[in-house]
């Protein structure tokens, strides 16, 4: 059986794209938004949605399987570390073998230092 290869999601972490996603989920906590308030946290400042950089594991395995990811697609994922305003976060993956008919992957994302802000196994019914 031939892998497909799935080629890397790579975006920029703003505080726009923080702001935006928080106005899109309705998740308007402060340690997302009030740069200020965020600033007296242990995070030491505001960070992104986990969601919000879950979301490009999602985005690449849609533009590797396309219908199938959604139909059929599953994602087991483990927070790992935050994402901040100024990081680029880059989703991939590897291929971790196959399960009858279902493809599995070893996805994470990480930031520009290469610290894994997502780790975590998709799988996959390829049409």
């Amino acid at each position: 059986m031939t892998t497909p290869e799935i080629a890397p999601v790579v975006r920029q972490i703003t505080q726009a794209s923080i702001d935006a996603y928080a106005d899109a989920s309705g998740d308007h906590n402060p340690i997302h938004i009030d740069v200020e308030f965020a600033k007296t946290t242990p995070m030491g400042g505001t960070i992104a949605h986990g969601m919000l950089v879950l979301c490009l594991i999602s985005e690449m395995m849609t533009a590797a399987f396309g219908e199938a990811w959604l139909t059929t697609g599953t994602l087991d994922a483990r927070f790992r570390n935050p994402a901040r305003p100024g990081d680029t976060a880059t989703g991939q993956a590897r291929w971790a073998g196959v399960d009858g008919k279902r493809l599995r992957y070893a996805v994470e994302c990480l930031n520009q230092g290469g610290e894994i802000l997502i780790s975590g196994t998709a799988e996959v019914t390829p049409a």
